[in-house]
């Protein structure tokens, strides 16, 4: 055998043997489904505040061992006015199931000529390199109070005021670095889907480090004040702070339906992008609303999850009773050493006026993977 021919023989073996890692390699690595379940819920997992309302909850564990829930608050006496009055307000406990213990209000109100100066509200909290960021919604207006207990009238100034907005902090105790200008701000184009307003982020890291935001926004296409449709849009950055750069991409979307989401959750976990939204159903008579599943493998285009359906609203409690609560949403994943283990959402109850009570709820999640 002459040295030409034993060379070729010898880089036929090695291709050979790459091939063949390669292949291993792909085929290990294929993103299961998931299937996500609820566990039982435990009585001292429901944060609630004497004479307020609270709404959703962010949670991040500090460099104190503690845990940092983030949520929105606002007075309960007035009615359901967190549109004009909500503030963001910070919590703490030992476990990430509660009780939780209220320490300070994170992000006051600041002034009404800023966009954020009156109204603060949906945070999510993510830490990246040392620092924590919080996303919320924020707006300014009139600060009128429009309607009674049991009676809602939305403020639609402030409604059509609300923008995004991140706020910085060395430490969830300490104090969070606010902006002058919106993270995300309506677009200048009156056609655009998001012309009227933005809301509602939800963040996470991409595997290459740059950033996906999803948002609501709404559009002009249907008349104001109320405005309309209701859709999700992606924004990605190489910063946590920005500046982030719009798809044109609708997500979350469903043809012909004009709100058919509402307050996604995302992360990425084994090889892809994972969602827990808000549904909302319109049958022509009633609106349903309900938790499901979306997944994507690049944070961009999304589609329902293979085990889309998550709940109706229904909550097991651990002393055996079955909830069905009237709204259960804000769903929000608190994630430890890689493992998502709870879903805060923010759930409520009507009394025999009609009157909303409404609370933070922290649910163990059970998540079965499809091989």
């Amino acid at each position: 055998m002459n040295k030409s021919t034993l060379w070729s023989l010898v880089i036929t073996s090695m291709v050979l043997i790459s091939c063949g890692k390669k292949n291993t390699k792909t085929s290990s690595t294929i993103s299961p489904d998931f299937k996500i379940e609820f566990g039982k819920v435990a009585s001292k997992s429901v944060f609630s505040e004497k004479g307020m309302s609270v709404w959703g909850g962010s949670l991040i564990k500090g460099d104190d061992n503690l845990y940092h829930l983030f949520y929105s608050r606002w007075p309960e006496a007035p009615g359901w006015i967190w549109v004009s009055h909500s503030e963001i307000a910070h919590a703490v406990s030992t476990s990430p199931f509660g009780p939780f213990k209220f320490k300070n209000v994170a992000l006051p109100a600041r002034g009404v000529n800023y966009w954020d100066g009156l109204v603060t509200h949906n945070p999510t909290i993510i830490k990246v390199k040392g620092k924590y960021y919080l996303y919320y919604m924020g707006n300014t207006g009139d600060g009128k109070v429009l309607g009674v207990p049991g009676k809602e009238e939305l403020n639609w100034v402030h409604r059509n005021n609300q923008r995004i907005g991140v706020a910085v902090a060395n430490d969830p105790n300490g104090t969070f670095k606010r902006f002058d200008k919106p993270l995300i701000d309506v677009s200048s184009d009156d056609n655009a889907p998001d012309a009227l307003m933005t809301s509602n982020p939800s963040i996470c890291q991409r595997p290459d480090g740059g950033f996906t935001l999803i948002y609501k926004g709404v559009g002009k296409k249907f008349p104001l004040p109320s405005g309309g449709p209701v859709v999700h849009l992606v924004a990605t950055s190489d910063s946590p702070t920005g500046p982030f750069v719009k798809s044109e991409k609708l997500v979350f979307h469903f043809e012909g339906e004009r709100f058919p989401a509402e307050d996604p959750y995302i992360w990425y976990q084994d090889g892809r992008y994972r969602a827990i939204v808000k549904r909302i159903k319109d049958t022509g008579k009633s609106r349903i609303f309900s938790l499901v599943q979306f997944d994507s493998e690049n944070g961009i285009d999304w589609q329902p999850a293979k085990h889309h359906e998550i709940s109706e609203r229904i909550v097991q409690w651990e002393n055996g009773r079955v909830q069905q609560f009237t709204h259960l949403e804000r769903p929000q994943v608190y994630i430890e050493n890689g493992k998502p283990i709870a879903l805060l959402c923010a759930a409520d109850t009507l009394d025999a006026n009609k009157v909303r009570h409404s609370f933070n709820i922290q649910i163990p999640l059970i998540i079965k993977k499809d091989k």
